[in-house]
């Protein structure tokens, strides 16, 4: 078997992903291998398959190669069919630039106690509600979860942890949330990506925001529900959670400013630059599905209704 092309990791995060994450690590080249081999036997899929991107998805799947092989199908599906919410084809597209530069989305440098979660702190009213739609914004996040996808050990063997604060949403901002997106942004986070969220904290509720949001709970899967916490006052149960030295500076912690991630952000989209031009080579082709093609109007319906993709 050919050598693996994988980072070393630490032995902190080594011991997270055997106790957690059920990693074996003698076994890891035969585990990529098997999941490469079932990528090329699929007709419809073109996907990477080289082994850091693999062994991000093993891992995300706790090693289930069966649980791999479905987010990896449905990470190229959802992708294909959903470009305009799930596409990561252009580091320079002009909005996503705009949307990284105005703080919409930060990944804090420091992980939560050193070795645990990556925290992503996400400022939905960072920008007036007539600049941006929530198709971009999650476009511009399927950018920055491909690069964790790829670089980032701490959240691939961790897991991450979301701050979402919408001190500043106005009633605008909340109109842009719509069942049918919120569907289609809660299936992909859950059933496409190899990232395994801990915990999601909304801090700074404006009033009338907690009861828009429990109209919203029952369109995200129960595991989700689970997760959430609403800080509508005090921060002190939010701190019991996340500490305020991880926070930026800006939110009085010590975990960078808000400038200088937004500058390594933009640093980073630079260094993918050709990385996601090479992502239009990649996708699904339901014509070649082996088995039923998908209906993808009984799958995103106007109710938001889902049901899980066959995978062979």
């Amino acid at each position: 078997m050919a050598l693996l092309n994988v980072r070393p990791i630490s032995k902190e995060l080594q011991q997270i992903a055997i106790k957690q994450l059920n990693e074996v690590p003698e076994r890891i080249g035969a585990d990529i291998e098997a999941l490469r081999t079932w990528i090329q036997q699929q007709p419809h899929l073109r996907a990477r398959d080289d082994d850091q991107f693999l062994l991000s998805f093993l891992r995300g799947c706790k090693f289930s190669l069966e649980k791999a092989k479905s987010k990896i199908d449905k990470f190229y599906t959802l992708r294909t069919k959903y470009p305009e919410f799930f596409g990561a084809y252009d580091a320079d597209e002009a909005i996503v630039r705009t949307l990284i530069n105005a703080g919409l989305i930060l990944l804090l440098p420091t992980p939560l106690n050193e070795s645990g979660p990556r925290i992503i702190l996400i400022h939905l009213g960072g920008l007036p509600a007539d600049k941006y739609t929530f198709e971009q914004f999650s476009r511009a996040v399927s950018h920055l979860q491909e690069i964790i996808i790829r670089d980032d050990d701490y959240a691939i063997i961790s897991g991450m942890i979301s701050i979402i604060d919408v001190e500043d949403c106005t009633p605008a901002h909340v109109m842009q949330m719509t069942p049918s997106i919120m569907k289609k942004m809660s299936i992909h986070a859950e059933e496409a990506v190899p990232l395994r969220p801990q915990q999601q904290h909304f801090i700074h509720i404006p009033s009338g925001f907690e009861a828009f949001f429990n109209l919203m709970k029952p369109l995200m899967t129960k595991k989700q529900q689970e997760r959430i916490s609403v800080h509508a006052d005090k921060l002190d149960r939010f701190y019991d959670h996340v500490p305020q030295r991880y926070l930026p500076v800006e939110y009085g912690g010590d975990n960078g400013t808000i400038k200088d991630i937004i500058d390594y952000t933009n640093k980073q989209l630079d260094e993918y630059r050709e990385y996601f031009k090479e992502n239009l080579n990649y996708g699904t082709d339901e014509s070649l599905r082996m088995g039923k093609p998908i209906d993808f109007d009984n799958l995103f319906g106007v109710e938001g209704s889902f049901r899980k993709l066959e995978v062979d």
